[in-house]
């Protein structure tokens, strides 16, 4: 299964989920519906009759029948409206993202400058991930007062993710247990299962909300809010239908509970066995994953959760945080044995081993990756590159990549690696990252324009740094770049603000704007963008849709390397052949930047199927002999960034 069929199957469980919502409110509307009838029937027989009661009684005795369609149809628009607008509630209260979700179970964001080794180790394995896979380095999030071993990746898309762990997982694990537990969350991130679990959090809130209610009545009553009025015996009878009510809906909450946990054990336990097996494909190391599974089973807290908030979004951990009163049928992740073998068939029962201990005084874990890593895998080979095989690898991380990305990370200068984890750092890295490097005016004047728009404090940190971005390596730049997002959203919105500005002006400071100028900053902005309104509208455009817009980026792969028009037109024949009968057909454009930049703003919006097809048609274009040069390959990546498709590294 490749990256956007996996996110066409996450497409079908939110139509599997939309049914099994509809069917949880009609169980509810079914028993309240009942309930009431009944509750009235019993309140008619009592009530004195020179008092003024709803017309639902009078009809309830007359007719002495269970069909009230009056009755059905009040308790159906009751009922829809408070499950609805629950949902919407909980949908709002989660749109903006990942951070607000890590922050409502009490989340607390890593600072990247820490010396806790534990959490210097967590980050490093996020951002090995991030530079492997292609995504933009999520938000790291620590649980500080949950004990057991857990995790979880929340947001709506892969600009705002965030990948949080306990503390018990970072106390517990070994590097290569969190490193398994770290890869099985991108797997979430990757399969687009984040926007769904947010979905499922909204729709079972809704259903849970009429029991939140009813126990809010009885609440009240029982705290005396509610005080009764009038002659004793018909003040004791509203009090008693007062509490009659609230029972009920207590109990129409518990068949809603009983509807939403099976919803969320039905969506989320298949998905747990296919995480699995993608962090054991991502890392190429089964005993990560199954020894972190089971330290879990070894442990007498294993991956339980204590605090009530978490309880929500528990489909959304990477083990089942709190204890199911119906055992496996609301289990909301498989039983741990059946994980792991799994992975390992061998495995004969037994949980827990013991953690491998490294000293972190005298040897980092870096050093401790070098030490153990195939010496093949410190070697980095700069061959040429299949357009196909590298169209396939979007979302398809595997341990070669991951591999790729350890000494990649490992060669990043810790001056600029440090850099990208505070927000002034990061702007500067990213603002170094267009300075000139050929005419020393251009460049001093782009000095100038920092110091004006991003202010003197990105300008300050940014010196120390000029000496390495010198030298970077160009297929570091992309990589790098993908890890200042976290940092660069921590600052201000003036700030920001101005950070942006100055991009703009140190694109434009020689008079011209080259490819990479555009690449980095269109990927940048695009992501920053993306993280701030992350519930904006999604993939709804069709080939024929978008059919100018294909035009533009083949048109300027066409034009990459292409001597003279003649192979420009046969390089954008090699393209558009994968859209041949999309009318209106595809034409060999002269665009400009600015054409390049608005066609890929509405390809961001277009249907999976095309973003591949386009992406396909696109590495087709690059290369007539069908390779693609490690250059190309960079630029490929960086457009696939700004269509929302991660494309591993590829050399």
């Amino acid at each position: 299964m490749d990256f956007f069929e996996a996110q066409a199957r996450a497409k079908k469980h939110t139509t599997r989920l939309v049914v099994l919502f509809v069917l949880a409110v009609l169980g509810i509307i079914t028993a309240g519906y009942f309930a009431t009838v009944t509750l009235l029937g019993q309140v008619n027989g009592r009530v004195n009759p020179h008092d003024s009661y709803p017309e639902a009684y009078d009809q309830v005795a007359q007719s002495g029948s269970w069909w009230q369609p009056q009755i059905l149809a009040t308790v159906t628009l009751i009922t829809v409206a408070v499950v609805g607008l629950a949902s919407l509630y909980k949908w709002f209260q989660l749109r903006a993202g990942g951070t607000a979700i890590a922050e409502m179970v009490g989340g607390t964001v890593i600072d990247p400058r820490t010396t806790d080794p534990k959490q210097r180790q967590l980050l490093n394995i996020v951002e090995e991930m991030s530079i492997a896979s292609g995504l933009p380095m999520p938000a790291v999030y620590v649980l500080p007062d949950e004990q057991g071993i857990n995790a979880f990746a929340a947001g709506l898309t892969t600009s705002d993710a965030v990948v949080a762990v306990t503390r018990g997982t970072l106390e517990k694990l070994n590097r290569d247990e969190l490193q398994g537990v770290v890869a099985h969350e991108f797997s979430h991130i990757l399969n687009g299962d984040m926007r769904l679990n947010v979905k499922l959090t909204a729709i079972v809130f809704g259903i849970l909300v009429i029991g939140l209610i009813g126990r809010g009545v009885l609440a009240g009553l029982a705290r005396g809010r509610v005080r009764s009025s009038g002659n004793g015996k018909n003040s004791g009878g509203g009090l008693a239908f007062v509490i009659a009510v609230g029972v009920v809906m207590m109990a129409l909450g518990y068949i809603g509970y009983f509807f939403g946990r099976l919803i969320q054990a039905a969506v989320s336990r298949q998905r747990e066995f296919l995480a699995d097996a993608s962090a054991v494909q991502f890392t190429r190391n089964p005993s990560g994953i199954t020894g972190a599974l089971k330290k879990i089973g070894g442990y007498a807290l294993g991956s339980n959760l204590q605090s009530t908030k978490s309880e929500q979004i528990g489909h959304f951990f990477f083990a089942q945080g709190f204890r199911s009163m119906l055992g496996g049928a609301w289990a909301t992740h498989p039983p741990l044995d059946v994980r792991i073998r799994a992975i390992d068939a061998s495995f004969d029962g037994r949980y827990f081993e013991p953690p491998t201990v490294v000293d972190v005084t005298r040897q980092t874990w870096s050093d401790q990756r070098s030490a153990t890593r195939p010496a093949s895998a410190q070697k980095t080979a700069r061959p040429a590159i299949n357009p196909v095989t590298l169209i396939a690898s979007i979302g398809a991380l595997d341990a070669t990549h991951t591999s790729r990305a350890q000494t990649l990370a490992d060669n990043i200068p810790s001056l600029l690696r440090d850099a990208v984890r505070i927000p002034s750092g990061a702007a500067a890295l990213v603002c170094g990252l267009l300075l000139d490097d050929k005419d020393e005016a251009v460049r001093t004047r782009q000095h100038e324009l920092i110091r004006r728009h991003a202010g003197e404090e990105i300008a300050t940190a940014l010196t120390p740094l000029e000496a390495d971005l010198r030298t970077l390596p160009h297929a570091v730049r992309l990589p790098l770049l993908l890890l200042t997002p976290p940092a660069l959203r921590q600052l201000s919105p003036a700030g920001l603000a101005g950070f942006i500005e100055a991009l703009d002006e140190l694109v434009h400071a020689d008079g011209q704007v080259s490819l990479f100028e555009f690449a980095l900053q269109k990927v940048l902005t695009h992501h920053l963008d993306l993280a701030a309104h992350p519930s904006g509208s999604r993939e709804s455009y069709s080939p024929s849709d978008v059919s100018p817009e294909i035009s533009v980026v083949l048109s300027f792969g066409a034009r990459l390397r292409a001597a003279d028009e003649n192979e420009t037109a046969l390089a954008f024949s090699a393209g558009a052949s994968g859209f041949s009968g999309l009318h209106p057909p595809l034409a060999l454009r002269i665009a400009t930047l600015d054409d390049l930049d608005a066609a890929l703003n509405k390809l961001a919006l277009a249907y999976g199927p095309v973003k591949k097809r386009l992406l396909t048609a696109l590495a087709a274009t690059v290369s007539s002999d069908g390779q693609v040069d490690p250059e190309e390959a960079e630029l490929l990546r960086a457009l696939a960034s700004t269509l929302d498709c991660p494309m591993p590294l590829a050399i």
